[in-house]
């Protein structure tokens, strides 16, 4: 005959105090568990929004990033003249050479410099990345030493605002438009004319050619295509695989750094639950004793045992997971390892990480209750009846 479930809610709520902090052990550690996935995650959801599936990336063999690719004019042209290549309203081919350089910019609040992301861009750029949005100010004009800042750039580094000057380039530039790329790292670049740039950091070559693929299926063909042209040191990516790869390692180091302080948080929040639960069963003993001696099995007083390690578990959990939902308030900036720039992304709560939070507590919560709960079912009627 099992023992009921509210047996287990009662004795939790008698113990309140106890309950309380054990549960705040576990909710400490699953806020810590689902704060790195949320952060790897943010990354990965940023990188990857930054990206369209519809556009193609073409940059020099081997080169991971734009900043380390160069694409000379004549090979750009040779990807400029392939059929695959979307048509705009205008008889115009939806296609972008860009070039993208690092410079140092001062933070606002420190003056601290770092790296700042410069994209030199092309008539048809915006119209390839529909996520990007004017927010203030107008457009630069091509041919002019004009430049847009990405909201994120505006706000936390000096020169970036509306109206302001950048000197770089050897060249002072004006911030005559602010846009806003949603969460995705084009807010973390400034934009200016392709042409005007590679004039000023005496660039002779493009650091990319980004373009629509009129029929998306195509793209495995063209790929295989332009890597086998003799005339072509190039390869093809799809823009949001291209965007992915940039954010593995820093996905790859906090996964690592955040299960290494899981596991080592997570043994105290055991050990701690380990210690209430034989704490419960020291102090009542007697009560298990009289449960046997009314016909309940080992079994049952296991399970009922089990069920209330489990409970604190599912509340630390929901605890955990409540407190570092409020993380996709903040937004923070680093630097990303791959392409050595400054990227300003947020905490992103997913249905799974939710679910492996919450199992993760309950993983917790029944390693913790288990040999309490043996030595709870291994008590011998009499000594239990027998004790004080």
């Amino acid at each position: 005959m099992p023992i009921p479930f509210s047996y287990s809610l009662r004795n939790l709520w008698t113990r309140r105090l106890t309950t309380v902090l054990t549960a705040a052990g576990m909710a400490l550690v699953v806020f810590v568990f689902a704060a790195t996935l949320m952060l790897a995650e943010g990354l990965r959801k940023t990188l990857i929004e930054t990206g369209s599936a519809d556009n193609a990336v073409v940059i020099r063999k081997s080169s991971v990033t734009e900043v380390q690719s160069g694409v000379e004019r004549a090979q750009a042209a040779i990807v400029a003249s392939r059929p695959e290549i979307a048509i705009d309203a205008d008889g115009q081919p939806l296609l972008a050479k860009e070039m993208v350089v690092l410079i140092n910019l001062p933070r606002r609040e420190s003056g601290k410099p770092a790296n700042v992301v410069i994209r030199g861009t092309g008539p048809a750029s915006l119209r390839l990345r529909p996520q990007v949005v004017l927010k203030s100010g107008r457009l630069p004009r091509p041919g002019s030493a004009e430049v847009m800042a990405g909201a994120s750039i505006a706000r936390r580094f000096r020169g970036g605002g509306l109206g302001e000057t950048l000197r770089f380039g050897m060249r002072d530039w004006t911030v005559v438009g602010v846009f806003e790329a949603g969460a995705t790292g084009f807010n973390s670049e400034i934009w200016g004319d392709v042409d005007q740039l590679m004039q000023a950091f005496r660039r002779p070559v493009y650091s990319s050619v980004l373009f629509r693929l009129s029929d998306p299926g195509s793209f495995t063909a063209l790929k295989e295509q332009l890597e086998n042209d003799p005339r072509l040191t190039l390869e093809a990516k799809r823009e949001t695989r291209f965007y992915a790869d940039q954010s593995e390692a820093m996905a790859t180091f906090l996964s690592i750094l955040g299960l290494t302080l899981t596991v080592i948080f997570s043994i105290g929040a055991i050990i701690g639950a380990m210690i209430t639960m034989y704490a419960a069963v020291a102090n009542r003993t007697t009560e298990i004793g009289t449960l046997r001696a009314l016909g309940f099995s080992r079994g049952s007083v296991l399970a009922a045992f089990v069920a209330e390690s489990l409970l604190l578990g599912l509340v630390g959990g929901i605890a955990g997971v409540l407190s570092a939902s409020l993380l996709q308030l903040l937004t923070i900036s680093t630097m990303n390892w791959q392409t050595f720039a400054e990227l300003a992304f947020g905490f992103s709560l997913t249905v799974e990480i939710c679910w492996k939070s919450l199992l993760f507590a309950l993983c917790m919560g029944l390693v913790g209750g288990v040999l309490p709960a043996l030595r709870a079912a291994r008590l011998q009627v009499v000594d239990a009846l027998r004790a004080t």
